[in-house]
């Protein structure tokens, strides 16, 4: 570049005083003048974009004190604005020639204000014509009549913020008009300051206050905004993709250090079971393999594998959470941003991107009843706003399509933005907070998609979907709601997928009132009340979320809740991991619970009211406060994810490190307990103090627990069947039940006796393999009544004998029982025939293994796992006895 030998500050200054042509005819001359214009952002281009009269900070009113990205970008934004506003308009065909012949007729400047042609805006309608520029200068203009718009026009104020006002109503019946740098107030007679039936309008940089826009079903063939989302469900679905967890299988049980000096072996309690005293392990749990033995004592040692848990997050969640850590999620759960999840999903970018009907940009709603009303097939794209102070601040009703990008909505006396009767669009990058009822509200059919938002600080709820709305909320951030994060009730059917719900006040998500719902890849986390709430028919589908650090329970299933919670990680809540009650039927399969405060899964009979972390006060979901009749027609139940159950059902879990047993029973209906890995719990594995019906306890492993690995109270009726229980540190099994039958179980290592069976029990054991490595294999302590029938008994110590029982006991009945007794050190026995228990192939683990493989999570969208039936292999536990 010839410069004369300046330098390029020089130049720069001498440029900033060129008006707009003159920079447009530099840039023109070279690549190296081109550069040099781009480079004068910050100081001419500021200048210009700053000193435009019709236009406002490019960041106003959301941000007007941050600085944009690029002053040219943002001046090049409002110049274009006014240039291709007319070419939304929609022209018949009969008028081809004329639109050939418009734009050479130069457009007229009409002006209104003091001393200028015109002093009222309806004056000067009257004498405009097609696509004229009417400026209004400062000052207050009052229509008293209703304007009527039958020409396309731009209407534009002259002047700084707030200085040109207009009370008036108008109602638009032209194919296209754009509105700048007004302050709307309504007329006297109406609330409606801006109406549209037909065609388009854009609105840029305006006040509305106090009154609102309502858009009716503007005439655009526009097939963008005529995608049904309800079509789109599955391009708009989570994508899940198989995961495989890396890690190799443990070869051998948990081995311990010896014993401290001093230190006791453990306890027995008044009812003979033995509490270990020995402090944890990293596994939770001792094997006895590691004991220290009297040399003169001969002793078998167990070499067996123990079937533990396996991480499902890649790792991320091994250990125990760390007391006052801050909680540092993984790389691969951050979630994506607006322009990341628009690349990926095209329908959305579509309509991010398309212009329909009503377009409002960088405006101002305030004070009002509310912002902008959408009805009857109308469309309306809203982007940049601030809706503030108002009873709501967008409805959409009756087909009607919205898309609403980047708007702060905050302070509205019920829900900020409300969809019904089969509304629907795109919400997306949105910050919504501090309303009144829920951020945002969808019934009656309408079918969203919401995205990138932020919805936090609500008096209610953040998002309510209710009375068979629908919608698919994904990759959202919704936080500190005083009431549920997302709440779906009376047949609401969302597709929630990918979102993080925190530090609410109530539940993470609660569902209820016959809610349904497809549940998966959320991370919900630090919520006051349980994760996931289901209570009163509510059968929604969890599937491959991480709920974690909850000051209350992860899941809670309260009274007549329903649901498939599979695949997911729950993880170091304060509570129990599952919360249950005997009232409810949900299917909990394939799910990793671990390192909860309490139980791991736990089932109880008492009332909804009497559980302290109940879903309490109800949202208010009326219209504006005034009452709902709800319609009749309810969608029926068409579901194929959804299978009827008549029973609870708790299978293929991963139940360890929970703080107390991994699964707890006080339960008055049928339970069925099966083919789950309950591991290195600190208390029992399996604790069962009220079953009026049977629970069946079937084909687990259950090992390593700081107590008994099962404990059946009295008047418990229990089937414990294939079940693999191995080297908990109390007894295998201890039961005073009354109709407990503990048949074709593997009851290994453990540092009680294998079975004891305690005064008043009714027991059946049969075809069991029991051995205890430091009492007996069978005792039995009292009168009981017991059939013990065709078990082979390995002995333990030599000082022990294999069965024990006090004389005179006639209702034991021992019949066809095998005593292997050590003889010489070369003695081995194997369990073979069958092979060491559980036999997972054999374990019933219902339908969801046929129609889905993937059983551990998958974690927004870029974490998966698969587990067949959240075990780690198909093979059977080869046990020796040395």
């Amino acid at each position: 570049m010839e410069t004369g030998g300046l330098p390029l500050e020089l130049w720069r200054v001498i440029l900033a005083y060129l008006h707009l042509p003159d920079l447009g005819r530099c840039s023109l001359v070279c690549r190296a003048w081109y550069e040099l214009i781009l480079s004068l952002d910050s100081t001419r281009w500021r200048q210009l974009c700053l000193g435009c009269t019709e236009c406002r900070h490019p960041n106003w009113p959301n941000q007007p004190d941050v600085e944009p990205e690029s002053w040219r970008e943002a001046f090049k934004q409002h110049y274009l604005a006014s240039k291709t506003w007319a070419k939304n308009a929609l022209d018949l065909e009969s008028s081809i020639c004329f639109s050939l012949f418009r734009r050479k007729k130069e457009r007229r400047t009409l002006s209104v204000g003091p001393g200028h042609e015109f002093d009222s805006l309806g004056s000067a309608l009257a004498m405009a014509s097609l696509y004229d520029r009417i400026v209004l200068f400062p000052g207050v203009y009052e229509e008293q009549g209703e304007i009527i718009l039958k020409v396309p026009v731009e209407i534009v104020g002259q002047g700084k913020l707030g200085e040109v006002v207009l009370l008036a109503s108008i109602d638009q019946h032209c194919s296209t008009t754009r509105v700048c740098n007004l302050v709307f107030m309504p007329a006297w007679f109406s609330p409606i300051m801006y109406k549209t039936t037909s065609g388009h309008i854009q609105f840029d940089n305006c006040n509305f206050e106090n009154g609102h826009i309502q858009v009716h079903g503007p005439e655009d063939n526009d097939f963008l905004m005529s995608l049904d989302l309800e079509s789109q469900d599955q391009a708009w679905s989570p994508r899940t993709c198989d995961i495989v967890i890396e890690g190799s299988q443990s070869p051998t049980s948990p081995v311990s250090s010896s014993p401290k000096p001093g230190s006791k072996e453990g306890e027995v309690g008044s009812d003979g079971e033995r509490v270990a005293q020995t402090p944890d392990s990293s596994d939770g749990g001792l094997s006895p393999s590691g004991e220290d033995e009297d040399d003169e004592q001969l002793t078998y040692r167990l070499s067996y594998q123990v079937q533990g848990p396996r991480p499902v997050l890649g790792g991320s969640f091994l250990g125990p959470p760390l007391p006052g850590a801050s909680i540092q999620l993984p790389s691969c759960l951050v979630l994506n941003s607006l322009h990341q999840e628009l690349q990926k999903d095209k329908e959305a970018m579509a309509l991010a991107s398309s212009v329909q009907g009503c377009l409002i940009r960088k405006c101002l709603f305030r004070d009002g009843k509310g912002g902008v009303f959408v009805c009857s097939y109308g469309r309306a794209k809203m982007e940049g706003n601030v809706f503030r102070n108002l009873t709501y601040a967008v409805r959409c009703i009756h087909n009607s399509k919205i898309v609403m990008l980047r708007n702060d909505i905050y302070r509205c006396r019920a829900s900020g933005i409300f969809l019904r009767l089969e509304g629907g669009g795109l919400i997306a990058g949105n910050n919504i907070y501090h309303n009144a009822e829920a951020g945002v509200d969808i019934r009656k059919k309408s079918n969203p998609l919401i995205l990138c938002n932020q919805i936090h600080h609500g008096l209610r709820s953040g998002i309510v979907v209710l009375g068979n709305g629908k919608g698919v909320i994904r990759n959202n951030q919704i936080f500190s709601n005083k009431e549920a994060g997302i709440y779906i009730l009376y047949h609401g059917n969302p597709i929630v997928s990918g979102n993080h719900i925190f530090k609410g006040r109530a539940a993470g998500i609660a569902v209820n009132e016959n809610g349904k719902g497809l549940i998966t890849e959320n991370v919900i986390r630090e919520n006051q009340w349980g994760g996931v709430d289901i209570r009163r028919g509510g059968v929604p589908i969890l599937r491959s979320n991480l709920i974690c650090f909850g000051y209350s329970d992860g899941v809670v299933v309260g009274d007549e809740g329903r649901g498939l919670i599979e695949g997911n990680t729950i993880y170091a809540n304060k509570g129990c991991g599952v919360w249950m009650m005997s009232s409810s039927l949900p299917h909990v399969s394939s799910n990793h619970v671990s390192y909860n405060g309490l139980y791991g899964v736990a089932v109880f009979s008492q009332k909804d009211g009497e559980f302290p972390g109940g879903h309490g006060a109800q949202e208010n979901f009326s219209e504006d406060g005034d009452a709902i009749l709800w319609e009749t027609e309810l969608e029926k139940e068409d579901d194929p994810l959804r299978r009827p159950v008549t029973v609870a059902l708790v299978e293929s879990n991963s139940i360890n490190h929970n703080g107390a047993s991994g699964i707890f029973v006080q339960s008055s209906e049928a339970l069925q307990v099966t083919a789950n890995v309950i591991h290195a719990n600190g208390d029992r594995g399996v604790t069962i103090v009220q079953s009026s019906q049977l629970t069946r306890v079937a084909n687990n492993s259950i090992s390593c627990n700081r107590q008994s690995g099962v404990k059946v109270e009295f008047q418990c009726k229990v089937e414990l069947r294939g079940n693999g229980i191995y080297d908990n540190r109390g007894h295998g099994i201890i039961t005073k039940g009354d109709g407990t039958a503990v048949v074709e179980n593997d009851i290994i290592g453990n540092r009680g006796s294998g079975l004891q069976l305690l005064p008043r029990s009714d027991t059946k054991v049969l075809k069991n393999r029991i051995h205890s490595f430091r009492a007996y294999g069978i005792a039995v302590r009292g009168r009981v009544k017991a059939l013990v029938q065709e078990n082979i008994i390995f002995q333990g110590k030599t000082n022990k004998t294999i069965f024990q029982q006090i004389t005179n006991n006639r209702e034991c009945i021992m019949q066809n029982n095998k005593f292997l007794v050590f003889k010489k050190k070369s003695d081995t026995w194997r369990l073979v025939n069958p092979p060491a228990r559980p036999h997972l192939e054999n374990s019933l683990r219902g339908s969801s293994a046929a129609h889905s493989g993937h059983k551990v999570a998958a974690m927004a969208t870029r974490i998966t796992a698969r587990v067949e039936g959240g075990y780690h292999s198909n093979r059977s536990i080869f046990c020796t006895i040395l």
